[in-house]
This record gives C-alpha cells, sequence and structure tokens, in this order.
C-alpha cells in the first residue's frame, strides 16, 4: 500500500490514526532507504529549497514529502510530516488542541522535543475590507463586537437598481459606483466599463498589500525557488454578472459594453502590478473565496507563488437580485508560510492551519468548540446573504477575533465576550482557534481552521523614535499627496496613547512605510524626529502645499530619473555605502529624483519585530457609471427611489 491509498483510507475512516502512522512510517523509512542520487536533497545554495515531488494524486491534499535525514535545513523551505508523527488530522477534528505532531511555534521559543518549529501553516500577514455600514474593518469589527444591525433599505443613490417595494431590506456597501482611475493609471472611460466588483476588489486588495507592507521594494523581494520577482498570486472568489446584465439591456451596436466573466478581477491587479505569480477567479458561490483560500494555500505550498492575495466581492446592482436580506461585501487577505512571515518581520494577524474544499469538507460532523465557529448562517445575520462574499467575510471574523481575543455575539452569546485561552495537559497555553465552514446550496462547500499567533497580539520591535530615516509618503497626484498627507496627521494624532508615548512616532512606523509602500510620482519626504513635528508638517502640507524648511517634495510625472542612475548595476552598491556611513539626506534626495531605492535591502528585517501598521493610501473616487448616450463616455449615475 503506498503513501497516498493510506492517506485516502485515512480520510474516508477506513484506516484508524495509529495504523496509518505505522503503515506511513514503514512507506516513508523504504522510500528514504532506496534513495541513492545526491540531487533529491535540496541544495544549500537555494534561499527556498523546493522539497521533492509530491506522490501522484491532487498536490492540494496531499502533504509536503519529507526530504532525505541528512539534507541541510534551509531557509523558508516548506515543513514536512515527520515519519514518525502521526498523519494530519482530519478537518472535523477538534480544533482547539493541536495533533501530537503539532506545535504553537513562537518567534525564538524552543520547541518541545521532537516536534517542528514550524509547520506546514499559512501566516495571515495583511487584510482589508469594507461591508454594509462600515468602509472599513474598524467599522466592521466594531459592527460585529456590538452585534449592530446593518440591513437598511435600498439607498436611493444606488446607480441602476428600480425602486424596491415598500419594507424590503438589505445590507449595502456605500458608493458602489466610486472609482479612483487616476491611482490606478485607468482612464475615466475605461474606468466606467469596468465592473464595479472589479474596481472595488482593486481598491481593496491594495490596501490589503499596503496592510502587508507589500506594495514597495519587499513586493519586488517575493521571489519563488529560481524565479522572477514579484511572485505574488490573486486569488478571487465571485459569481455574479450585474454590471454586464445593465449593460446588456441598453447595448446598441457600436457601442463598447463591459468585458464578460471574472477574468479581470484577479487579471487587473497582477497587470497593474506585474505580479508572476498565478491569478484565478473562482465561483463555487458562497465558497467561492474559502475555495480560492484552498487554491492559494496549494500554490504557496507547491512554491507556485511567495505570497498570495485571497479575496471575494458581491454587489447587489440588478433589480432581479434585491431581494430580503440580501447582502454585499468585499474583502481580502494576504498569506505568507508563516516561517517566511516571520523571518521578514511581518505582523502576523493569525494563522491559516488547515483548509479543505468539497462536499466532504460542509457535510463532516461538527465538534462544536468553546471558540469562534463562522458559517453562512453567522455571516448573513451580520452582512446578509452576500453570495461570493460570504466566504471572506466569515474568514474575516474569525481573524478579528482571534486577533483581539473576544468572541462576538452570536452562536448563542447575546453580547461580545472575553476569548480566555484553553491549556493542555501540561499547563501549556493553546492558542486560540476559529474554523470557518460554509456551505452552499448547489452543493460547494469548503472549510478553513484559524489559528491564533502571538505575534498578533503583542509586537515587539524598535523604541519609539529610535528611527533616524526619513519619513516618506508618495501619491499619483499632487491632490491624492494631500489628502494622505492629513490622513496620516490625524491618524497620528490619535495614536499617542500607553503603546505610543506623546511625542515619539509609533515604533517601526518610518522603516515600514520606506520599505513597504510603493513609489509613485508625488513624493513628500520629512525628517522622522518626533510625532508633534511629523504631524505639524503633515497638516501645513495638506492645506498648503509646503511643508516647512526640514521637508521636500518632488513631482516626477513628468519623468524620473533623468540621470538614469537606476540602470546602472553599481548604483545599488552606492546606496548601501551612503546609507551605512549614514548619508540618510543624500540617499533621500536621489530617492526624490526618481533613483529607484530598495529600502528592503538597504535595512535588513527584524525576526519577530512587527512594524506599526499605518493607514493605508487615500482614493479620491468619484462616479462612473455605464453611459447612456452610446458614445461610451462615463457618466454620473442617476439616483433611483
Amino acid at each position: 500500500m503506498d503513501e497516498r491509498e493510506i492517506l485516502t483510507r485515512f480520510k474516508a475512516g477506513t484506516l484508524g490514526r495509529d495504523e496509518a502512522a505505522r503503515l506511513l512510517t514503514g512507506t516513508r523509512q523504504a522510500r528514504t532507504d532506496t534513495r541513492t542520487r545526491p540531487e533529491t536533497a535540496p541544495r544549500p545554495t537555494e534561499p527556498y529549497a523546493r522539497p521533492p515531488a509530491a506522490p501522484p494524486g491532487d498536490p492540494d491534499t496531499q502533504p509536503p514529502v519529507q526530504p532525505p535525514a541528512a539534507a541541510p535545513a534551509e531557509p523558508y523551505a516548506q515543513p514536512s510530516v515527520r515519519p514518525d508523527a502521526d498523519p494530519p488530522a482530519p478537518l472535523d477534528a477538534e480544533p482547539s488542541a493541536p495533533s501530537p505532531g503539532r506545535w504553537y511555534a513562537e518567534p525564538g521559543a524552543v520547541p518541545p522535543p521532537g516536534r517542528p518549529a514550524v509547520e506546514d501553516r499559512y501566516a495571515v500577514v495583511g487584510i482589508a475590507g469594507r461591508y454594509p455600514l462600515a468602509p472599513d474593518l474598524h467599522a466592521h469589527w466594531e459592527n460585529l463586537r456590538t452585534g449592530r444591525d446593518t440591513s437598511r433599505a435600498v439607498p436611493v443613490t444606488r446607480p441602476g437598481l428600480a425602486p424596491a417595494p415598500p419594507g424590503r431590506r438589505g445590507h449595502f456597501l456605500d458608493d458602489v459606483a466610486g472609482f479612483d482611475p487616476e491611482f490606478f493609471g485607468i482612464t475615466p472611460d475605461e474606468g466606467a466599463l469596468t465592473d464595479p466588483q472589479e474596481r472595488l476588489f482593486l481598491e481593496v486588495a491594495w490596501e490589503a498589500l499596503e496592510s502587508a507592507g507589500c506594495t514597495g521594494s519587499r513586493l519586488d523581494a517575493l521571489t519563488s525557488p529560481g524565479g522572477p520577482p514579484r511572485a505574488l498570486g490573486v486569488f478571487v472568489g465571485a459569481s455574479s454578472h450585474d454590471y454586464a446584465l445593465l449593460a446588456a439591456a441598453s447595448w446598441t451596436d457600436g457601442r463598447p459594453a463591459p468585458a464578460a466573466g471574472h477574468g479581470g478581477l484577479p487579471g487587473r491587479l497582477a497587470s497593474a502590478l506585474e505580479l508572476t505569480g498565478p491569478a484565478r477567479a473562482v465561483d463555487t458561490a458562497e465558497c467561492s473565496a474559502l475555495t480560492a483560500l484552498h487554491l492559494a494555500v496549494g500554490a504557496l505550498r507547491r512554491e507556485e507563488c511567495a505570497a498570495a492575495v485571497v479575496g471575494g466581492v458581491e454587489l447587489l446592482l440588478h433589480p432581479s437580485r434585491i431581494r430580503e436580506g440580501a447582502g454585499e461585501g468585499v474583502g481580502a487577505v494576504v498569506l505568507k508560510p508563516l516561517r517566511r512571515a516571520l523571518d521578514d518581520g511581518d505582523r502576523v494577524h493569525a494563522v491559516i492551519r488547515d483548509t479543505a474544499d468539497g462536499r466532504t469538507a460542509g457535510s463532516r460532523t461538527h465538534r462544536r468548540t468553546d471558540g469562534a465557529h463562522e458559517t453562512r448562517e453567522s455571516t448573513a445575520r451580520r452582512i446578509g446573504s452576500a453570495g461570493a462574499a460570504t466566504g471572506i467575510a466569515a474568514l474575516t471574523a474569525a481573524v478579528l477575533q482571534v486577533r483581539h481575543g473576544v468572541l462576538a455575539p452570536g452562536d448563542g452569546r447575546d453580547a461580545a465576550a472575553p476569548w480566555p485561552r484553553t491549556c493542555d495537559d501540561t499547563g501549556r497555553e493553546l492558542p486560540r482557534t476559529a474554523t470557518v465552514e460554509i456551505a452552499a446550496d448547489g452543493g460547494c462547500a469548503a472549510r478553513a481552521v484559524v489559528e491564533e499567533h502571538p505575534a498578533a497580539e503583542a509586537p515587539t520591535g524598535e523604541e519609539p523614535g529610535g528611527d533616524d530615516g526619513p519619513f516618506l509618503l508618495s501619491a499619483p497626484t499632487p491632490a491624492h499627496l494631500a489628502a494622505t498627507a492629513r490622513r496620516f496627521a490625524d491618524w497620528l494624532a490619535g495614536a499617542a496613547d500607553a503603546d505610543h508615548p506623546a511625542g515619539a512616532l509609533p515604533a517601526g512606523l518610518a522603516r515600514a512605510l520606506r520599505a513597504g509602500r510603493a513609489a509613485l510620482p508625488c513624493r513628500l519626504a520629512l525628517p522622522a524626529s518626533d510625532a508633534p513635528g511629523v504631524i505639524a508638517a503633515l497638516r501645513r502640507f495638506a492645506d498648503t502645499g509646503s511643508a516647512g524648511d526640514e521637508a521636500r517634495t518632488a513631482d516626477l510625472r513628468g519623468g524620473a530619473d533623468p540621470m538614469d542612475l537606476g540602470g546602472l548595476p553599481q548604483t545599488r552598491d552606492y546606496l548601501t555605502a551612503l546609507w551605512r556611513a549614514g548619508h540618510r539626506e543624500q540617499v533621500t534626495r536621489l530617492w526624490l529624483n526618481g533613483v529607484d531605492v530598495d529600502w528592503a535591502a538597504l535595512e535588513a528585517p527584524s525576526p519577530g519585530a512587527a512594524p506599526a501598521e499605518p493607514p493605508p493610501s487615500v482614493h479620491l473616487r468619484r462616479p462612473l457609471w455605464l453611459s447612456t448616450d452610446g458614445a461610451g463616455a462615463p457618466r454620473e449615475p442617476e439616483p433611483t427611489g
């Protein structure tokens, strides 16, 4: 009996755990004994060594194969299932207690004897979303925590919808017609022809990447073994085509129409950022986003990408879909292998411990725990029946509860409640664990297990005010830059609390902005001295366009790097030498002149030291909708009702 058959029988329940472990031990030992070719071991020179090929079958359902015992340990190598460990626990096992072969790894901690330090787990390093009565996740968490009813009548400003019957209520997003085409380099005409679902996902995915610090030079550093940079995958769940239906109703010969299908959802982001990872749209109804999560984990496990954006979106744009209790939403998370996230110094919001896809994922008997259990029904009570956004909304709710250590109302709770950790037999605290299960009417089902990580609760980093590098902001236009400066000034003014003493910038903030944000044409550089000085300079710039004598600005829309220094191989060494010698001003001036500065390479990450999470860039949204004049020109939507 080979390994695949053993695992198949174990999952089907015809083979016990102990017998499966014994058989797997014998199978893998036999395979190890027959390996004589030295090239089967990962090469020490490869920064992300590929594990040996998996046995035939679905790679998403096969555990990583243990490399030969003599193989050296590799940085970022995918962890393997040890021959002496129990086989992976089925997803209907008790989620709050790790299996004997698992260990809850903390940065710098020593694993118990015989257990691997980091397993085949995936860190949520970025997260963003927009949900009913919640333009961001701060407002959404407040709605979850308080059990707020987000239903309302159809907004009178919603374009394209006939007046709904009296008394009909749903859960709607605000400003679905709004978009900022200039931010993404899209013309207004093209923006008007783009499905609002695609536009909204583009904005939210960008916010999630900024949350993860992956829109700047750190994006270039995302590489798979032997592959090109920017190895970021995009996996999106979507199921409706309302915008195309609206366009078809008024289409005439020669008139442009929105593109059919959902390929633009991942494709638009992949094209805009020149990504080299897989880009897939998924339609499994309410399970779409969780199915996308399962595919993303498989791609990360196979090292097809170094990180992945996973999301889902649902908008109600056609009158035929305005039903009682209908809902909307859009959300995205950014995933990395846990070991790499810790080595990169990322903030870990939560950990994806397991995923499953298929009808058996939703039909298994639930073993209810004292933790969070997110389902299609619990999600509908909060944001309505939200179609393809159901899975990402449920996943987001699980991550937020795990991160805050608070159980939201529902599942027998009338109010939010503290979520204490449980302990194992030795008294060791176990991580908070949440399950997410979505079953669609058509038979599709998907599931994920979300686990707490200690770095999400108590990040450590440099001392406040200890960064002597510049405080940098950039944007596509001067108006965007001024609006972003005002947003940061307001955020910093409210950040002076027990963790960020008055007068000090949040730890790691300036560094996070340098390495984690894209360098766009309009730029602002300030000395990162103290919070009051930065706040005053930002507000002065937002009001007048000038930030004071010590601040510097640049507008590179007419051309950048006039001396073409970025094209010289010696430039990187020159920048490194300047930075190490303490010439911060000179490096900053080169950046203001358009030289491509790899800040992530200049400043090595501090493993376990998560930076402060700054607010996202500002999108200057304006209404864009289908034209009614046959010329394809964008127009402002007309209110209904």
